[in-house]
């Protein structure tokens, strides 16, 4: 990290699975952190003791003025909202109402506050099916899903905000996150996970019977589909060092990938689980499921450009790794609550 001067920042879903481990990093580099979370899939034991707390709402525009002004709050890094991309299908209007009509109350409040940068989380889903792989920043963005779109119209609504008023940001399109912090202090804990890493170690660890294989017959290596699968821990970092830039250079705003720009195939997945527990996880091969790209990779060219980010934890071996320990972790609490 630089010289930077350590602005108080604000944390929004920062009891969550991503918002934790930003907290985390933002407390071990020295940054003052505020937490708001209403806690409807996020934990309260995940938020450290060294940060502020505030349970609540980020369309409680009271609420966070009253934030940004008791802590002199100088940025927000934007992690609340929902993520499951089948129930943004099945109930579109919860995704534009938590993912869209609240962003742009959370905007509002900056703007008027007098927050200067803004860190969002964004994501690969705001690309759709790419005509071409690796994906760059410049690709179409077509979503096919409400919750691609939802993310999306936040971009537009920071770009436009950015242009009108005193205020610069950072969209991060996330890839596929998966790991969790290899201190062991937080991971990933919701349950009804629809990710494969989280499902796999679930499966490894006996919480499920089988991982559910979806599509067998893509144009891959092994007629599975391939994903980019980036560690937590260096997604968070990432997040530090767009940070520091937004606040160097004042009158310049990003959007950028996070992925490591390789890829791996469920079955390699898999095979890795297989490998790091040293335990056969059972599939079952189902159909294609509808709108699943066979690829989807990020061309990171601009983030390593851009950034002094350069991934630490950019092994599959090592993320599967730091997930099973978390999902150990998980069923030691759940078996010893009191302990």
């Amino acid at each position: 990290m630089t010289g930077t001067k350590r602005l108080p920042v604000l944390v929004t879903g920062g009891a969550g699975y991503i918002g934790s481990h930003a907290v985390l990093a933002l407390l071990d580099a020295g940054w003052p952190v505020v937490v708001i979370d209403n806690l409807v899939t996020g934990f309260r034991w995940a938020v450290p003791g060294a940060a502020i707390f505030a349970e609540g709402d980020i369309a409680d525009q009271a609420l966070v003025a009253r934030l940004i002004a008791e802590h002199r709050i100088g940025a927000i890094m934007h992690f609340a909202g929902s993520v499951v991309v089948p129930e943004s299908v099945e109930d579109p209007l919860k995704y534009y109402s938590n993912n869209t009509v609240k962003s742009r109350s959370l905007i509002e409040s900056a703007v008027k506050g007098g927050v200067r940068h803004f860190i969002f989380s964004s994501t690969a889903a705001t690309y759709g099916i790419p005509d071409e792989v690796p994906v760059a920043e410049g690709a179409r963005t077509e979503p096919i899903n409400p919750y691609g779109w939802s993310k999306l119209m936040t971009e537009r609504m920071l770009k436009d905000s950015a242009a009108a008023y005193d205020l610069n940001y950072c969209a991060l399109r996330y890839f596929n996150v998966a790991g969790a912090d290899p201190a062991g202090r937080s991971g990933q804990s919701t349950k009804g996970a629809t990710h494969l890493i989280k499902i796999a170690v679930e499966a490894a660890t006996g919480k499920r019977g089988h991982v559910d294989v979806y599509g067998t017959d893509y144009e891959t290596a092994d007629g599975t589909g391939v994903r980019d699968y980036i560690h937590v821990s260096d997604l968070a970092a990432a997040h530090l060092d767009a940070l520091e830039r937004l606040i160097a250079a004042p009158d310049e705003s990003l959007v950028m990938n996070c992925g490591y720009g390789r890829g791996f195939s469920v079955l390699e997945v898999l095979d890795c689980v297989d490998r790091v527990t040293n335990h056969h996880v059972k599939r079952r091969m189902m159909p294609r499921r509808a709108g699943d790209p066979p690829a989807l990779i990020a061309d990171n060219g601009r983030i390593l450009a851009t950034l002094p980010w350069r991934p630490a934890r950019d092994s599959l071996d090592l993320i599967v790794a730091d997930a099973l320990a978390w999902e150990r972790r998980l069923a030691e609490k759940s078996a010893n609550p009191g302990g």
